[in-house]
């Protein structure tokens, strides 16, 4: 799995407001957004909102992903 760059603590925010409002479908959500954005020719959104989706399936996993010390 590719690690999400966040940016700022906004994308954590950004996530974490789309786990609580849609759930499960949280990442679709995101990847919904991502969709917009492109369409509208949006490159920079498109990209944010691809590493929220990322980001939100990350803190899906209940495994330890990457390097553990």
């Amino acid at each position: 799995m590719q690690i999400p760059y966040l940016g700022d603590r906004k994308s954590f925010d950004d996530a974490a407001e789309l786990i609580q409002l849609f759930g499960d479908n949280a990442s679709f959500e995101a990847a919904s957004r991502a969709d917009r954005s492109r369409d509208l020719g949006n490159h920079i959104h498109f990209c944010r909102w691809r590493q929220v989706e990322r980001l939100i399936v990350l803190m899906s996993i209940e495994q330890p992903v990457g390097t553990v010390h």
